[in-house]
């Protein structure tokens, strides 16, 4: 699985306007706060909403602290999506939040 630091991240949103970020919190953990742009699938609703889920994009994966965006890494790897598990998750992020 492939991650990245939260800088890492803040880095690549910065050149990559355009890039898919996918907050796997559970709604009112999401209300306090989350990356702009960020699209908000609970872990719980994930296989749900695959097809909601461009298989052709590369999609930075959010939680908390890194574990449930972790899981929902693997699960969306396992079905053929191109993923990248945010370390550390929303507890180490510096970045703007709206």
């Amino acid at each position: 699985m492939k991650s990245m630091t939260t800088q890492e991240v803040q880095e690549y949103i910065k050149n990559n306007p355009e890039a898919s970020l996918i907050d796997v919190r559970e709604t009112e953990e999401v209300a306090a706060g989350k990356i702009p742009g960020a699209v908000n699938i609970p872990l719980g609703l994930l296989e749900f909403r695959l097809p909601d889920i461009d298989k052709s994009k590369e999609h930075i994966m959010i939680c908390r602290s890194g574990n449930r965006s972790g899981m929902a890494s693997r699960l969306l790897e396992d079905r053929g999506y191109n993923v990248i598990n945010m370390d550390g998750g929303m507890m180490n992020w510096e970045g703007d939040t709206e």
